[in-house]
């Protein structure tokens, strides 16, 4: 599994930025990570960043990454997890230009990526916010913390307890409506038109 294999493709929406006030870059930016399955066992990953509004400052993505035989035996469990967040998602974490104030993924395995960057990062939880407080005593033991960010809960790799407070501290930045699994559609619809033309060529 070289890092060598994991080939940048950057799509800077120079565009977009050329049209936005000086000020932009200085406001609120989230960055929205994923990773979908290949054929052949392996995954690609793709990073979305955004404004606060959801509109678009630049995405990259990877080529796949597969592991041989003798790494699936060998790594065994921790196979995915360091897949996705020692290759994958700390390799776009690096590339991107644009830098996030947070990293929100839908996949748990992707948690682990805060212990390789200094930016913190979020998972979004399966469960309803309304459930939030039925599942305090649960976050207690479990050593998770857990915060209502837009429509969503967010929950915190446990030895990073301080990224909540990080969080709820820009609050305010996010609007309080905003679905924040909206933008993980965007970035597998970018990653199938990419395996697409890539497979065509």
């Amino acid at each position: 599994m070289n890092q060598q294999i994991i080939d940048n493709l950057e799509m800077n929406l120079k565009d977009y930025n050329s049209m936005s006030d000086k000020g932009l870059k200085e406001k609120f930016k989230i960055g929205f990570l994923t990773a979908v399955q290949v054929e052949g066992g392996g995954y690609v990953g793709g990073l979305l960043v955004t404004n606060h509004f959801g509109r678009p400052l630049e995405f990259q993505c990877t080529t796949p990454v597969k592991p041989n035989k003798s790494q699936e035996i060998l790594y065994g469990p921790t196979l995915v997890p360091y897949m996705l967040s020692d290759l994958i998602g700390k390799t776009l974490v690096e590339k991107v230009n644009v830098k996030p104030h947070i990293v929100l993924t839908e996949q748990p395995e992707l948690l682990s990526l805060r212990e390789n960057i200094s930016i913190p990062v979020g998972c979004i939880s399966k469960e309803d916010s309304s459930n939030e407080n039925e599942n305090s005593s649960d976050e207690e033991s479990s050593g998770e913390t857990r915060l209502q960010f837009g429509k969503q809960n967010l929950r915190f790799h446990p030895s990073h307890q301080q990224d909540r407070q990080i969080i709820e501290n820009n609050r305010n930045e996010m609007i309080e409506e905003a679905d924040l699994t909206e933008p993980f559609e965007r970035i597998r619809a970018a990653l199938n038109e990419t395996m697409n033309i890539a497979v065509a060529q």
